[in-house]
This record gives C-alpha cells, structure tokens and sequence, in this order.
C-alpha cells in the first residue's frame, strides 16, 4: 500500500477538518513514546491521559488514522478475528471468557468516549447482522451455542423471512443479530481521539516515520529524519504499516490487503435493499460486509489478498460481489473505492504486552480491530500507569515468524483454498 494520502476514501472525504499536528523536529525526552496514530496508539495515549500520565508523545508516520484504523468497515461488536470456539480451546473457557469481555468494554468504550470527547464519528446503534451465505444453519446455530454457553453472549436468532423484511435479497437464509454492537465513522473517531488526547497534554506529531529503535541504557533511542527521542519505554502500535525498523515484530506480522467501495447516495433506493440500520456481514471464510450511511450512502467491502489493487480495480471487484446480493443495484454509480492494509498474525490474535523491559507492544488484530484495540490499547495504558497485569492474558500469543516472503504465499493460497471451499459449498447447495 502506498504511503500517500488514500485521495479515493470516502471517510478522508468526509473527515472532521482539524489543524494538522506539526512534525516532530529536535530531540527530546520523554516518558512514554506511542508509535502509530491509528486505535491501538490512540486508545494507549487516552488511557495514560485520562490516569494522569505526564510525557507522553505520539509518533504518526502519515495522518491520524492513517493506516486500518481510518480505512475500514466501521463495524464495533465482541470478539477478535479467532473464533470464540477456537479461543476457548486454546485458552480454557475463564480467560478466554475475560478476553472476550475485553472486547465489550471495547464496544463500551466507543459510545463513552463519542460522547465524553464529543467525537462527530456518526455512531449508529443498529448492531450487527451475521447473515447465512448458506442454507445449512449450523454453523448459525454453533456460534449462537458457544457464546451463550461459554461467553453470556446473546446473539438473537432471525430466521429467513425475518431476515428478508429487513435485508431484501434472496442471497442469505437465516441470520443471528448481535443488538449491542454499533457502527462508527471510523476515521473520524481516530481525529477525535487525537485531538482528545492532545488536549489533556499528550504530544501528537504526524507526518514522524519513525526510521530508527535502539536501547539507550534502561530506556530507548527512538529516530524519525528530523528528530531524535529519548524515552523511558516505547509502545508500538503499528498494526500492517510496522516497517521495518522493529525487525522481530516485523517479521511476526503479514501485512494483508481488503477493499472497501461507497456508492452514490441511494435516496428512495436505499429502502429497494435493506430497512434496517444494522451493519451485515456473512457467514463465509471472506465475506462480504456493508452498511448504511448517514448521507444514505451503501458501504460494501471484502476480498483478502496480498495484492494492492488500484480503486478501479477494487470497485471492479466489490461490484461483482455486490451484484450477487443485490441485482437491483445494478447501475448503481460507485463513488469512492480503495484498499488498506490488516496486519495479521499466524495465531489470528493480536500480539499485545511487553516485548522486552520497557518495550510494549500492540498490534495484529488482523480485520477485527474497531473494539479490541481499545480493550488492547487500555490495558496496555493500565500496564504503564498502575502496574495492572490483565495484558498477561495475551502472553500465549508472541511475535513467532509469519516466514516472509513465504507466508505471503501460503496466506495468499489459504485463502483460495478457503475461498474455493465456499464455491463448492455453494455449487452443492444449487446456488451458483
């Protein structure tokens, strides 16, 4: 992905204007540097403010929000890109039932600090629609099982002809709703956060590539081109825009490519596709996920691939994906498409604690990031301020090689492989 300024977003169109936070020049020395202006830092930087913590800088290498954090699909709801089932397995039922809670007071936290920090990031509370690609619905039923049996979560059954008053297409067959969850303009919540934090004494700098990381005796000697910092401990929250001058985490994360597209203002038509102001994604491995905007835009995205298309390209696709769902839709005018980058790890969770003394990390959460960077971004500042050890949950999940280049490959294959599943799934069930 190139480092410009992503011209084809709809969300940088539609950005709260803001005065830029001037690059950082000059050396200087400071408590605690944050690498990354998207939710991870973000979130890191409000919760030392809010506890009272003194210098603190943040390190931007292009705007806030620059990277997932203001390109995705806005979707705020429980849970990380694992599986519930999974994570249970690999953790036991009570810390992954704690983990899982985090991302809730993720969710929380959204709405809280929206409106603490008077944030214009459009919050809808119309939750979140898992709808069935197919007709078998067990896997519907499975996931409905394991998050009231293991988690305490309800998410409502809709079976399909509910599902079809709400979502006029004869694509899915039933669907669980998650009513709780919420949908936010994603890249206004970054500025908002920003420009909180900075007014609570945190230093925000953008347009600050950080181009060097050292030890320097019991702390770190961080290097932009224009500047030096000393810092008393270092919190990385790069996500797939990491770099390379972090090498261990570097080669941990895979930096994976999805493309999102936002239609012309639909009018009357909005009500010809959906009457609901849910978000929806689908139950297959890469799914389509849309939603309804405030300007009666449709926001649709999907797609994994290591490959960075051009917007044409990636509204080329998406519309193809879109049509299946929606034939009625189909001379609808496309104005805007682009990609970003997921950083992704092998264990499909994010990598969140401390690397070495005074070198934290926060970052992987591979798609499924709006909620659990907060909750990552919290306990990441609780670990700073007070000495809290909740980050401990995630120390089964380290920075282990994704094998770059190699891993490209192999993701790039899984998908196919997963991708080509679905299709015969689909081919078996009569709806090619």
């Amino acid at each position: 992905m190139s480092d410009s300024t992503p011209v084809n977003s709809y969300y940088r169109a539609t950005a709260t204007a803001y005065d830029p936070f001037a690059a950082l020049r000059g050396r200087h020395d400071v408590d605690t540097l944050i690498v990354g202006g998207g939710f991870a830092g973000l979130n890191t930087a409000i919760g030392l403010a809010e506890r009272g913590q003194q210098g603190v800088m943040l390190l931007e290498a292009g705007e806030l929000g620059h990277g997932a954090s203001g390109r995705n699909g806005g979707f705020a709801f429980g849970g990380y890109s694992l599986g519930e089932a999974a994570l249970r397995r690999s953790q036991g039922p009570e810390k992954a039932k704690r983990m899982y809670d985090g991302t809730l007071w993720g969710v929380d936290s959204i709405r809280r600090r929206a409106a603490q920090y008077a944030i214009p990031c459009d919050p809808v509370e119309g939750g979140v629609i898992w709808a069935n690609w197919f007709r078998d619905p067990e896997v519907l039923r499975a996931r409905q099982r394991e998050l009231a049996d293991h988690y305490d979560v309800d998410w409502r059954w809709m079976p399909q002809v509910e599902l079809r008053q709400r979502i006029h297409s004869e694509r899915y067959s039933d669907a669980l709703y998650e009513s709780s969850a919420l949908h936010i303009h994603p890249l206004n919540y970054a500025i908002g956060l920003g420009r909180a934090a900075a007014a609570q004494g945190v230093q925000v700098h953008e347009r600050s590539p950080v181009t060097g990381l050292q030890r320097d005796g019991s702390g770190w000697r961080v290097s932009t081109a224009e500047a030096e910092v000393r810092a008393q401990r270092v919190v990385l929250a790069c996500g797939g825009y990491l770099g390379g001058f972090a090498p261990r985490l570097d080669r941990s994360i895979l930096p994976i490519s999805t493309y999102v597209m936002v239609t012309e203002p639909l009018g009357s038509r909005m009500t010809d596709i959906m009457d609901i102001n849910a978000a929806v994604y689908d139950t297959r491995f890469a799914f389509d996920y849309y939603r309804p905007l405030k300007d009666g835009r449709l926001l649709w995205g999907g797609r994994i691939t290591v490959r960075d298309p051009s917007p044409g390209q990636a509204k080329d696709i998406l519309m193809t994906d879109l049509l299946r769902v929606f034939p009625q839709l189909r001379d609808v005018g496309i104005d805007y498409a682009w990609s970003g980058l997921m950083g992704y790890s092998r264990a499909q969770m994010p990598q969140i604690g401390e690397l070495e003394p005074g070198l934290w990390m926060v970052h992987a959460f591979g798609g499924h990031g709006v909620a659990p960077t907060a909750w990552g971004g919290e306990l990441i500042a609780s670990a700073i301020a007070e000495g809290d050890t909740r980050w401990k949950d995630f120390a089964g999940y380290q920075p282990d090689s994704a094998f770059k280049p190699f891993g490209f490959a192999a993701a790039q294959l899984s998908y196919w492989w997963l991708q080509t599943r679905d299709a015969c799934k689909d081919w078996r069930e009569g709806r090619r």
